[in-house]
């Protein structure tokens, strides 16, 4: 297969291209923890619960998110300290294996999980606005849905309008230079960090009640009306059987590994940084290590979260949380009425300051892919502020498009049309696609111990070799879950990884044709 010229090797950080390398481990840690807290840690415990059915099960599956979380960044950590460049994930596994793996990578990551993740938290945002402005809804069309096809449609309500504002501030803002995206990264992670903390804080001493305590916490294990999990497809159920949490040890490895997907999402984009790196003023140290604090404040602060929940309420209510909002239902014990006004505030901010990570970091991958000939030429420039502003620019187009397709969902029944969003669904297909990913990263690291040996490795990864295979088994186990009993969204994340190939055969062959600028 032919495969286009790496681009910067291995070897000691560069000025790539004019970068300014201006970012603190102070500013490295608030993109970690500002990436990782979005809107997600406010919602999914309530599926997570109907999944595990028990209040040690929700415990537990936030535990293990925490072990494979911190894993990860900490095995990460000697990849980002062996290769400094912008790029980050990207860079790694063209240098562990080939071109082509990095493209796929940075490909996907364009198409659907950065890009999916910034519409989803830019419409989280203008959704909880719309808990203090009505107005601000997903039904105020200023265009009503327009069909495309069958299954797809485009629209504009006021509710995406707000989502394409804000994601087009944020890229704007951005193409200003690292300084100000970096001013609003650490204003808001900290605004935020503060919120979660005050939430916790809030939850455990006013919020906590007796009936909670004894309801959650008299018998830690009782299962609360556990979820039935399906085989994910009809042939497989000639082979499988249904399971809930309770049906022995094959019952329980599936609903936490089904868990996972809730919760590892919540924890995701902890990588982030690595994007980064060629702007970090001293990244053989500071990338590592603020991939551990930044992961290891987010993980605390979620479990700490999820015992807030359960002192102030029964795990029953959380199961039936209205429209999953576990954290808007235990402010509403302490607040009354004025609970959901107070969450949506705190999660307005959570996801602005979300949507800034996320738009600042992602940008330096494209850049990356173009620098290797792998993406349009000029997307691998900087403006006059020493920002990639062309990618800036695209990632903040398609993400805007993202915001607007809707899936058409239509009731054989009554013929009623409801619409939903397309990120959603295509960020449920790519969270299996992402776990393969991270693996194949982590393998990377035995890879270039052996091809690689005498590379300078200013920090190792910990544990190793135990820690990250440790990873790697309980990602391979949730993979083969999610393959066996989600099927349906399983497979189609392998599609959209796998069209990455004959496009990398069209941008390789270009790259080729096109002399050294």
């Amino acid at each position: 297969m032919s495969e286009a010229a790496p681009g910067p090797a291995i070897g000691a950080p560069k000025a790539q291209s004019g970068f300014v390398r201006e970012l603190s481990v102070f500013d490295s840690t608030m993109i970690v923890v500002g990436s990782m807290i979005g809107s997600g840690i406010f919602l999914v415990s309530a599926d997570i619960s109907r999944q595990a059915g028990s209040t040690g099960g929700l415990l537990l599956a936030w535990i293990i998110t925490g072990f494979m979380t911190l894993a990860a960044a900490l095995s990460y950590g000697e990849l980002a300290a062996m290769m400094p460049h912008a790029g980050g994930q990207y860079v790694y596994l063209r240098e562990s294996y080939s071109p082509l793996w990095g493209f796929l990578y940075g490909w996907t990551l364009f198409l659907v999980i950065q890009t999916g993740t910034i519409a989803a938290v830019a419409v989280g945002f203008a959704r909880y606005l719309g808990v203090l402005v009505p107005r601000v809804s997903a039904t105020s069309w200023i265009v009503p849905p327009l069909r495309l096809s069958a299954r797809y449609a485009i629209s504009l309500s006021v509710q995406q309008l707000i989502g394409v504002a804000l994601i087009l501030l944020l890229t704007w803002v951005n193409t200003r230079g690292l300084h100000i995206g970096k001013l609003v990264q650490n204003t808001f992670t900290t605004a935020k960090t503060l919120a979660l903390a005050g939430l916790i804080l809030l939850g455990i001493f006013w919020g906590r009640n007796a009936a909670a305590l004894h309801a959650n916490f008299s018998s830690l294990w009782a299962l609360h009306s556990p979820n039935t999990i399906e085989p994910g497809a009809d042939f497989l159920r000639r082979w499988l059987p249904s399971v809930t949490a309770g049906a022995g040890a094959f019952g329980i490895v599936i609903a936490f590994s089904v868990a996972q997907v809730g919760s590892l999402f919540s924890a995701d984009a902890w990588n982030n940084i690595t994007f980064t790196a060629g702007e970090v003023k001293n990244p053989r140290r500071d990338v590592p290590l603020s991939l551990a604090a930044g992961t290891g404040i987010v993980i605390a602060l979620y479990f700490l979260a999820n015992v807030a929940y359960l002192v102030t309420l029964p795990l029953a209510q959380i199961q039936a949380a209205p429209d999953d909002r576990v954290a808007t239902a235990t402010l509403a014990v302490i607040f009354g009425g004025a609970g959901a006004a107070i969450m949506a505030l705190a999660i307005m901010v959570s996801t602005f300051g979300c949507a800034n990570g996320l738009i600042l970091a992602g940008s330096r991958v494209y850049y990356a892919m173009a620098q290797d000939k792998l993406f349009f030429r000029s997307i691998g420039k900087l403006n006059r502020h020493r920002v990639p502003s062309k990618g800036l620019a695209l990632q903040g187009v398609w993400a805007a498009f993202l915001v607007l397709m809707r899936t058409r969902i239509v009731n054989p029944a009554t013929g009623a049309v409801k619409y939903g969003n397309l990120y959603s669904d295509l960020l449920d297909y790519v969270v299996f696609a992402v776990l393969i990913f991270y693996v194949l990263t982590i393998l990377g690291i035995f890879r270039l111990r052996r091809s690689r040996p005498d590379a300078e490795r200013p920090y190792r990864a910990f544990g190793y070799p135990v820690v990250p295979v440790l990873y790697i088994l309980a990602a391979l186990v949730i993979l083969t879950a999610l393959l066996l009993y989600q099927t349906q969204t399983a497979w189609p994340g392998l599609v959209i990884v796998l069209l990455g190939v004959p496009v990398y055969l069209i941008w390789a062959a270009r790259g080729r044709a096109t002399p050294e600028s």
